[in-house]
């Protein structure tokens, strides 16, 4: 059994974050059955045990009720499965998303050059809701290295990812980091706002923005790069080698100015073979950056943005089965994506055993130790 000292302390973890947060049952005297703190504390403990909705968090709460009380009294018990889906539907999910961002900011110690990819995600299943016109659309911010989405915006189509890249930026403190974002993101007051946050950026051009990518073609048509580095990948089933040339001459570029920080333009060449038909592809793609034409450190950083993808977007799906979810009404989808992105970061954190994230959180069901070691980790 834990100490108090280490009840004490995982109290303080969640309540020092959360506990600004309104609760949309608050009456004038202040009454209400089953305490915030307490149902935050429930459904985080059974989202990372395994629970994926709300009449397993139920059972999971009857059952671990006694474990639950060494942290909260629970006087009322465990909420029924009714509650906690009306409850989790009424809670803003803006203020949510805030104190989200604000715990795993401060958990969080960020690397010198680590790469914090952008990137969106729809929610699936999300759009029944009589209130909502659009599956909801979320643009996250992860941080490559330390394995964690340092934060988050809702919008309700793709498009409107350009209004919110600049809001999530402006909650992050990303000193000395290389963001990287996808064409949509290739915008002037995005580049303007990552150097006014003293980070770097690396942004895809596509032809959202046709003038520019043409004439970082033609730049690299008429120039030699100052620049290559060559990588080759021999996993999934394919031969992958990836070509990053860098040129820092911007001579032949219109308005170079206009784009904050602007030091370099870079050329992505991926050739492809497929193993077992020998199938070859290639592809070329254009990015601007801030950084210097350092060109092994750009080939990586291009590379890592895709940990968004893969660790983030991959594991929301398939780990937590977010794109099945039934959760439609008011904020629910945007506030079960919180909690799972919580259960994440603190799986992710656990570093004393190499177990998949899976076994974690079979065991993290079945050791209560365990549960507990997660929930400080």
């Amino acid at each position: 059994m834990p100490n108090k000292n280490d009840s004490k302390s995982t109290n303080t973890l969640f309540i020092s974050s959360f506990n600004k947060m309104n609760d949309p049952r608050r009456t004038n005297k202040g009454n209400h059955k089953y305490p915030l703190n307490e149902i935050l504390l429930l459904v985080i403990s059974a989202v990372m045990s395994g629970a994926d909705g709300w009449t397993s968090i139920e059972t999971f709460g009857k059952v671990k009720l006694a474990w639950l009380q060494q942290f909260f009294p629970y006087n009322e018990g465990i909420p029924s499965d009714d509650v906690l889906g009306k409850l989790f539907a009424r809670l803003k999910a803006q203020e949510f998303t805030d104190c989200f961002t604000q715990w795993v900011n401060s958990i969080s110690d960020l690397n010198e050059s680590e790469v914090i990819p952008i990137d969106g995600k729809t929610i699936r299943n999300s759009n029944n809701d009589s209130s909502c016109k659009s599956a909801i659309h979320l643009v996250s911010a992860y941080a490559s290295e330390n394995m964690v989405c340092l934060g988050q915006e809702a919008v309700s189509e793709k498009s409107n990812e350009i209004t919110a890249i600049p809001r999530l930026l402006d909650m992050l403190t990303i000193t000395g980091c290389i963001v990287t974002i996808d064409a949509m993101g290739c915008q002037k007051k995005i580049a303007e706002k990552i150097i006014k946050k003293d980070a770097d950026y690396i942004l895809m051009v596509k032809d959202n923005q046709k003038n520019l990518k043409v004439q970082i073609e033609e730049t690299f048509e008429m120039q030699k790069s100052q620049n290559v580095n060559i990588t080759t990948d021999f996993g999934h089933g394919r031969i992958e080698t990836r070509t990053c040339s860098v040129i820092n001459d911007l001579s032949l570029l219109d308005k170079q100015k206009d784009w904050e920080g602007l030091k370099s333009i870079i050329r992505i060449t991926s050739e492809r073979i497929i193993k077992k038909t020998q199938k070859e592809s290639i592809e070329q793609r254009y990015y601007i950056t801030s950084l210097d034409a350092d060109a092994v450190k750009i080939n990586k950083a291009v590379r890592s943005h895709w940990s968004i993808e893969n660790n983030l977007h991959w594991n929301l799906d398939v780990l937590f089965k977010e794109d099945a979810s039934l959760k439609k009404k008011g904020d629910s989808p945007i506030n079960f994506n919180i909690i799972t992105k919580i259960a994440l970061t603190l799986i992710e954190r656990e570093k004393s055993t190499k177990m998949s994230k899976n076994s974690k959180r079979l065991k993290a069901a079945l050791d209560d130790k365990y549960r507990m070691k997660i929930l400080k980790s």
